[in-house]
């Protein structure tokens, strides 16, 4: 068993796309009133984002992100967590942790997309 997509909703998509572009996630072009959004890493893992009203159709109720759910991103080194984070905030985007060394042996970092889904990013510290 592997994991094929992580979903996220937005209110706002092309504000979404904006920001999950920071992060380093490239999506092929789409119409200006596509409700979804497709990005695959390296390991062919997705990122799925569908407007809010896409997922209320889907589900019969409006989503509702909450502080806890969320999903990890790996970066090439401990100082592009900080240059990762360091875009995000200049953009105006919420970090909810600030870049640290954690006792686990990773630079660690919590940033937060405009409808408040979590992401950690990290990279394992040398040694």
């Amino acid at each position: 068993m592997k994991i094929y997509a992580v979903a996220v909703s937005a209110t706002d998509l092309p504000r979404a796309r904006s920001f999950y572009e920071l992060l380093g996630f490239r999506f092929p072009a789409t119409a200006p009133d596509d409700p979804h959004l497709e990005a695959a890493d390296d390991s062919g893992v997705r990122l799925m984002i569908d407007a809010a009203e896409t997922i209320t159709e889907l589900y019969g109720e409006p989503p509702r992100p909450g502080t806890t759910a969320g999903f990890a991103m790996v970066v090439a080194s401990p100082g592009a967590v900080d240059e990762t984070v360091g875009r995000v905030r200049a953009a105006g985007h919420a970090v909810v942790k600030e870049p640290y060394d954690a006792p686990w042996g990773q630079r660690y970092a919590t940033v937060a997309d405009p409808d408040g889904y979590r992401v950690d990013v990290f990279c394992p510290l040398p040694g």
